[in-house]
C-alpha cells in the first residue's frame, strides 16, 4: 500500500522529468503540422533600421518561372482527380500553402506603373489560395478545386493585365 508522500513524491518525479521532456501540458502538434488555428495573432518583423525586406530575385519573369511555374505544374497533375490517399492530400496542402503565400513576396516585386492594381491581383490571388489550402487541409476536392480555379483565374487576370495575356494557366 502507498503511503502519500510516497505518491506525492512519485508525482513530482514525474512531473519534473515529463517538464525536461516537453510532455506535460504542452499541446503537441498533430502530424503534418496540422491544428487548430492559434488564438495569438502573428505579428510584423521588428527590422532595424538600414534592414528592409528586398527580393532575392528582382526579375519578375525568373521569381516566376522558378518559384510559381514548378509548384503550378505540380498542382495541375495532381488536381486532375480526386485524390486517393494522405501523400496526395499533403501535396495539395504544401503548394497551395506555398502559392498563397508567395502572392504575398509578390507585392515586394511591383511594376512602376499601375502599383494598386498589381496589389489587388496580388490580395486576390492569396485570398484564393488560402481557401484553396483551407479546402485541402479539410480533404474537400469539390471546394478545393473550385478554389483552385479561381486561384488561377485571379493569376491570369494579373498576366492579361501586366503580361498582355502571355503565360495564361488552366486548371
Amino acid at each position: 500500500m502507498h503511503t502519500r508522500p510516497s505518491l506525492i513524491l512519485a508525482f513530482t518525479v514525474l512531473a519534473v522529468v515529463s517538464c525536461l521532456m516537453g510532455t506535460v501540458f504542452v499541446p503537441q502538434p498533430s502530424v503534418g503540422g496540422e491544428k487548430k488555428s492559434s488564438s495569438v495573432p502573428t505579428q510584423p518583423v521588428a527590422l532595424e533600421e538600414g534592414d528592409e525586406l528586398v527580393p532575392v530575385e528582382e526579375d519578375m519573369h525568373e521569381f516566376m518561372e522558378y518559384v510559381f511555374q514548378p509548384t503550378y505544374k505540380r498542382l495541375k497533375v495532381v488536381m486532375a482527380k480526386t485524390p486517393e490517399d494522405n501523400a496526395a492530400w499533403k501535396a495539395i496542402k504544401a503548394d497551395s500553402l506555398s502559392l498563397a503565400e508567395a502572392a504575398n513576396l509578390i507585392m515586394m516585386r511591383p511594376p512602376e506603373e499601375d502599383v494598386e492594381d498589381w496589389n489587388a491581383h496580388c490580395v486576390e490571388v492569396r485570398q484564393h489560395g488560402k481557401a484553396f489550402y483551407t479546402a485541402a487541409r479539410g480533404k474537400d476536392f469539390d471546394a478545393a478545386t473550385k478554389h483552385y480555379k479561381a486561384m488561377l483565374n485571379s493569376c491570369n487576370g494579373c498576366h492579361k493585365q501586366f503580361e498582355n495575356g502571355r503565360h495564361i494557366l488552366t486548371p
